[in-house]
């Protein structure tokens, strides 16, 4: 999708029930447990407000850097069809290829994304207008904050199509979590057992907590529920 091609309007699948349980540390491992390694992102990415948690359907935008703006060109242009097109339970991912001179999300994005009842965004680029965000309490993960802006510096090229993000390949509609240990990322195509595995290891956490506050020890709790 060019620059200039219009966003075709997309439904993504439901949001797993009880996701409110769930965090990135057990996601984590419940990938871990399919063979899947590489879906965590770098300790670079880092929430805004670590009191926030954060679960939503990738909606993926992919920048390149750009060193002036053509004359009639908008470089906004695409950049705001992806965030006027997103629905309910949306995270905007937007991948700058780790560029030191973008920073893509600030205070209208995210008061435009609020708005569209957006979950959130992540970007390996930089976000500003950093209080404002916060007292949207919308959830944003990022790379770094600095004041520059994308224009003239960076371009988004196409939206809703599979991209890299600080090292993590995402495509639309993959679920993405984000809490205060950072960011997860679950493939559509093993989520139903991904999702599986980590309810199951959440229950068990839970009785392991109960028992060791109990005085139980470490190593007979492990053995009972082989959780850690």
């Amino acid at each position: 999708m060019s620059a200039h091609s219009p966003i075709t309007s997309r439904q993504n699948a439901p949001l797993p029930q009880n996701r409110d349980q769930l965090f990135t540390a057990v996601l984590s491992d419940a990938l871990d447990a399919v063979g899947v390694t590489n879906q965590a992102f770098s300790p670079r990415t880092r929430p805004l407000d670590e009191t926030l948690k954060m679960c939503g359907r990738a909606r993926t935008g992919i920048y390149m850097e750009t060193a002036s703006v053509e004359p009639g060109v908008n470089p906004y242009e695409l950049e705001i069809a992806l965030i006027d097109d997103l629905k309910p339970g949306d995270v905007a991912v937007l991948a700058t290829g780790g560029s030191s001179r973008i920073a893509p999300w600030g205070s209208l994005l995210s008061t435009a994304s609020t708005a569209r009842g957006a979950a959130g965004c992540v970007t390996d680029g930089f976000v500003r207008d950093i209080l404002e965000i916060r007292r949207l309490q919308l959830p944003v993960f990022h790379g770094g904050i600095a004041p520059l802006d994308s224009k003239g510096r960076g371009q988004i090229q196409a939206v809703d199509i599979p991209v890299i993000c600080d090292g993590v390949r995402v495509l639309p509609g993959d679920l993405v979590f984000g809490d205060a240990d950072g960011v997860v990322v679950i493939p559509q195509a093993i989520e139903a057992e991904v999702l599986r595995i980590a309810f199951d290891k959440v229950n068990g956490e839970h009785h392991s907590i109960r028992e060791l506050r109990e005085g139980g020890y470490l190593r007979d709790v492990y053995a009972k529920y082989g959780v850690l």
